[in-house]
């Protein structure tokens, strides 16, 4: 708790990267916290089909009364029985149910990834997101300040009869949907930043710029979600296969010791008659199932067509990796040429604005003209900001469909 309260310190007073956010998500997202705890219990799981492979050892207290009792028996018996019980073989079922829970463990591992992979794609989805939000509620800030100045100007024009109310009036409807913008961002952010804070678990003050390195150079892995199903299917395999036990020879072992004591002893003739006081007795069995009106088999092959079923489904996510890292690089080349395209925008809007600025405080521009390049500007600005975050995303998503981890490629 102190390692992790060290680890938030900086983000609490200086702000928040995205590299802190995907430390510290997996510790306190309770999404997670329930994949790990549900490995932790295959790990269990596995150390009890191990065990199978020990004897077990049974003790139990026996306590038996005979209303009407013998002449040559008690009518009371107690005692303790110590029993001892081996599986010499089970036709290969202790072998393959210890296959199926590795192979569980194995899934439950996997899953657990793909959960903390997930969560870290949808934390820097979320994320860049957030940024593009602020960026567009700072371009309308900008506009909403300039807008007020104007208007301020106009009303002392209108004042000294030099404007007309028509003039003043626009400039105040642009001043008002311009509030109202920027209070619909602010519920925009306010949502996402909640959504946000939910998945890491802390709260955030402030997002400071992250980036992702620029590089096409990755060698593709399968995702840890189409792992888990491999092994889901390994599963229901080995399942099916300890059903073929039950049609071998199945030879137990039995040792079983009991103390025996009596109340109300019989007599014959006048002297006691002998009981036992202990016995030991050994037994080997050996069973078999010879009919079952085929339910089995049956069962068998329930079991394998669930895994045929994961089989199929294993293909389609294969396919869909593939697709999605084809779209990925294309959705980086989108991307780039949207920065290109944004920033030339961008800079002519600024351009524009600031000769229109010029003729319209001169009163050769009227202000329709004016509103207009400035909404252009305000637009262009809060596009090329979304252009560059949405370029982060699609590396983000490109690391991910290569089965890469989010944090290592984070500058």
């Amino acid at each position: 708790m102190k390692r992790l309260s060290l680890l938030l310190l900086p983000a609490l007073l200086f702000g928040t990267d995205l590299k802190t956010l995907l430390e510290v998500a997996p510790k306190n997202n309770n999404l997670i916290r329930a994949a790990k705890i549900t490995q932790q219990s295959k790990i269990k799981e596995l150390q009890s089909a191990k065990s199978n492979y020990y004897p077990t050892l049974d003790t139990n207290l026996f306590y038996q009364r005979e209303d009407a009792p013998t002449p040559f028996y008690p009518g009371t018996t107690y005692g303790a029985t110590a029993k001892i019980n081996f599986d010499i073989y089970d036709g290969g079922q202790k072998s393959y149910t210890k296959r199926a829970k590795e192979n569980e463990l194995n899934a439950a591992t996997h899953s657990y990834k793909a959960d903390q992979n997930a969560l870290a794609l949808a934390i820097t989805k979320e994320f860049f997101n957030l940024r593009s939000l602020y960026a567009s509620l700072n371009a309308r800030e900008e506009a909403s300040t300039a807008v007020k100045a104007q208007l301020n100007r106009m009303q002392q024009f209108y004042a000294a009869n030099l404007a007309t109310s028509d003039d003043v009036d626009r400039l105040q409807s642009a001043y008002d949907r311009n509030i109202y913008a920027i209070e619909s961002l602010k519920f925009k952010i306010f949502s996402l930043k909640s959504q946000l804070e939910l998945q890491v678990g802390i709260k955030i003050s402030k997002l400071e710029p992250s980036h992702f390195q620029k590089s096409l150079q990755t060698k593709s892995q399968l995702l840890d979600a189409i792992k888990t199903i491999h092994y889901n299917k390994l599963a229901l395999k080995n399942l099916s296969e300890t059903i073929d036990s039950y049609y071998y020879p199945n030879i137990k072992l039995q040792d079983k010791f009991t103390l025996y004591g009596y109340e109300d002893k019989p007599f014959f003739a006048g002297r006691p008659i002998e009981l036992l006081d202990h016995q030991n007795t050994i037994m080997a069995t050996l069973s078999l199932r010879l009919f079952d009106f085929n339910r089995l088999a049956e069962k068998k092959e329930a079991l394998q067509l669930k895994a045929d079923a994961l089989n199929e489904k294993l293909l389609y996510k294969t396919k869909e990796q593939k697709m999605q890292l084809d779209l990925a690089k294309r959705g980086i080349q989108t991307a780039q040429l949207n920065i290109k395209s944004s920033q030339s925008a961008l800079k002519a809007a600024k351009s524009a604005l600031k000769t229109i600025t010029k003729k319209y405080e001169a009163g050769i521009a009227d202000n329709v003209s004016y509103l207009d390049a400035l909404s252009s500007k305000t637009e262009a600005k809060a596009l090329y900001e979304k252009s560059r975050n949405d370029l982060e995303i699609a590396y983000a998503i490109f690391y991910y469909y290569n089965a890469k981890n989010l944090e290592e490629y984070l500058k």
